[in-house]
Formats: C-alpha cells, sequence, structure tokens
C-alpha cells in the first residue's frame, strides 16, 4: 500500500505540495484549514476528497496516514509540526522552521523521539542549479568556501500591509526570516559551519509605504500590525573562520530584485542566481549558474547549464522528502540544520536591536 498525506493549510503552497506529493506517488488523503471557504476552494481546485477545519479532525478521520504536510502562517509551524510527529507521522514542513531556534530546537527533539523524518521546504536546495554546485563542491573542485554573500532584495516586495506577514507575533519577522533560502543555501554549500557570532543592522524605512507593495495581491488588513523589518544587512563568522553576508529587503532603494548566492574558495568561486525582471515575477526560473577559476595561468568564467526549472526547486524538494523516507535519496536538509539557521536569525534580530556583536548559543 503507498504512502498518504494530509495537508494543513490551504493557502497558495498547495500548488506546488499537492502535485509534488502526487508525482512522488503519494496519496493525497485531504486538507485541514479553518477557513471554510478557502479549504473548499482548495479541494476542488485540487481535487482533493476531504476536508477538515484541524489537525485534530484530519488525523481522526485518517488514522492511517503517514505524511503531514505544513503549510500555514509560521506560528503555527512548531504545534502543528510536534502534534504531527506525537501521532506518529512523518513531517514536511514549509519555511521558516518556526518563529525562533528554540521552538525549532522542539520539532527536532520530537522527530527524534518519535523516530519520524522533519524536513522543511528550503525548494532552493531542490533547484537544478544547486544540485550541480553541489557536485563541484562535493568534488572537491571549489575547495574551501572561506566567505559567501547571501543576497535576497526586493525594491517593492512588502506583502500585504497589516496582514499577518507583518506582523511579528505570527511571522516572526519581516525580510530576515521570509526571505532566508539565500542565507540558508549559502550555508549549505558552506558545509553548514557552526556560527560563531553575528552583527547585523535592521531599518525599517518604507515598511508602511504602500509604494513598496509586492506584485502578488496579498490584500490589507487596516486594521493589522506593521511590527517588522523592511530590510536587514549583516555579517556571521564562523567557528571554522568562514564568513559570510547576508542582506535581505522587502522595501529598499535597490536597482531591482536580486536574489543569489556567491562565493569564494581556494580553488575556485561561483555564483548562483535567479533571474528576476524589475517586478519580482517575470522570469522567474531564468537562472545563473557560473564557476569563477583560473585554468592554464588564465582567469576563467565557466557557464554550467542545467534544465530549466518552472517551479523552482519546489516539487523536486516534495519529491526528495518522499525518497528520503526509504532511503533512496538523502535528506536536502535536516532539523540539525534548521536550528543552527534559525539560530543565526535569532542572533539577527538580537545584534539589530542592541547594536552590538551577538555570540550565537550553542
Amino acid at each position: 500500500m503507498g504512502l498518504k498525506v494530509g495537508i494543513v493549510g490551504a493557502g497558495g503552497m498547495t500548488r506546488y505540495h499537492v502535485p509534488g506529493f502526487r508525482s512522488a506517488g503519494v496519496e493525497v488523503v485531504g486538507l485541514a484549514d479553518p477557513v471554510p471557504e478557502a479549504r473548499e476552494r482548495t479541494i476542488r481546485l485540487h481535487g482533493i476528497p476531504s476536508a477538515y477545519a484541524s489537525l485534530d479532525e484530519l488525523l481522526a478521520a485518517h488514522k492511517d496516514l503517514d505524511i503531514v504536510s505544513i503549510l500555514t502562517p509560521n506560528k503555527f509551524h512548531a504545534p502543528l509540526a510536534i502534534q504531527a510527529l506525537r501521532a506518529g507521522k512523518h513531517v514536511f514542513c514549509e519555511k521558516p522552521p518556526a518563529l525562533n531556534a528554540a521552538d525549532t530546537e522542539s520539532m527536532a527533539e520530537e522527530a527524534k523521539k518519535a523516530g519520524k523524518r522533519l524536513q522543511f521546504n528550503f525548494n532552493n536546495r531542490a533547484r537544478p542549479e544547486s544540485f550541480a554546485m553541489m557536485e563541484y563542491i562535493r568534488a572537491g573542485e571549489v575547495g574551501r568556501i572561506n566567505s559567501a554573500q547571501a543576497v535576497w532584495c526586493r525594491r517593492s516586495g512588502v506583502p500585504g500591509f497589516g496582514g499577518w506577514f507583518t506582523d511579528k507575533s505570527v511571522s516572526g519577522g519581516g525580510p530576515v526570516i521570509d526571505l532566508l533560502h539565500m542565507l540558508d543555501l549559502a550555508l549549505y554549500f558552506m558545509g553548514y559551519p557552526e556560527p560563531e557570532w553575528v552583527l547585523a543592522q535592521t531599518f525599517r524605512d518604507f515598511i508602511d509605504n504602500r509604494d513598496f507593495r509586492g506584485p502578488w495581491g496579498i490584500p490589507d488588513v487596516p486594521d493589522g500590525k506593521i511590527d517588522v523589518e523592511a530590510a536587514c544587512h549583516g555579517f556571521i563568522r564562523f567557528k571554522t573562520g568562514q564568513v559570510c553576508f547576508v542582506r535581505s529587503s522587502w522595501a529598499e532603494m535597490s536597482e531591482r530584485e536580486t536574489v543569489s548566492v556567491t562565493f569564494q574558495g581556494t580553488k575556485a568561486g561561483g555564483v548562483v542566481e535567479r533571474l528576476f525582471g524589475v517586478d519580482g515575477i517575470d522570469e522567474t526560473s531564468v537562472d545563473r549558474c557560473q564557476l569563477f577559476t583560473l585554468e592554464h595561468g588564465r582567469h576563467v568564467n565557466r557557464n554550467v547549464i542545467v534544465p530549466r526549472d518552472d517551479a523552482m526547486g519546489r516539487l523536486r524538494s516534495v519529491q526528495n522528502f518522499v525518497r528520503s523516507l526509504d532511503g533512496a535519496e538523502e535528506p536536502l536538509n535536516t532539523p540539525d540544520q534548521a536550528v543552527k539557521l534559525m539560530k543565526v536569525v535569532d542572533a539577527l534580530f538580537a545584534s539589530a536591536a542592541t547594536g552590538e556583536p551577538v555570540r550565537v548559543a550553542k
């Protein structure tokens, strides 16, 4: 008998989770969401056979469920994942892992106790160019990566004003936590070294300026909170001596949307970049993947050609999770890495608040 998954959350990411699981041979048996209109619309759109108001109802109706897939606002990731793990289910969860490192550690501990897989949708690791770059890194052609620059900056990218994205109690933060994909990818290329200290500054300029609205049509909530940052610039030093610069923004006076990881190794450097148009929507699957090296005494930029992926790794990320359950593939990310990432995120916020470098807790 094949695996069965129940999905929690009726948001836009269902358009990747549902076909992703189905393409991996997993049966999507039900969806849970507290908003009746949202869950009914989503099950009709994707042909999901049943809908429920909560994870409790979903688990009660499908006791033979193998997997719970979580795509809710960030605040609910940890409690829902822990509930599913305690019920003996594997968990695939959207990013960020949770609001902070402490909640992420609790999730990791529950997964270990339950003996179940906990994996997060860091889909940028599953993009074709990321797979390709990791082949060069693992083959030793890059050497030790001494430094990296992780950038996801948007000129106009505030995802609605007053909704859950701009309410820190629900989201955990603004672009620091929403756009942490490139930071995760940089650390992945670097071997996920142990962070030592972080220095950062956040900015709130333009965070409530409607001229910096993103292009996704997310509605405003007139009486909602807007208490998150608009941009962050930070520097991370690792215990290995490696370093990483991180820049993220929803609203900043930059030329265009930039999404990239650039690194400098002892044998070669490289870049993985997602090329956007001016509005952050068009040409989202056109990517640049290059190695910078020295050959026969000449400096060379090597273009790495990979297949186009319009889903930007989102389907492949789900497939990897399923394949990792029976050992067909190694998981693309682990709970320990997620904890380490969220410790860096916590330290970015702490340094920005204090104006001082912050040592990362062990």
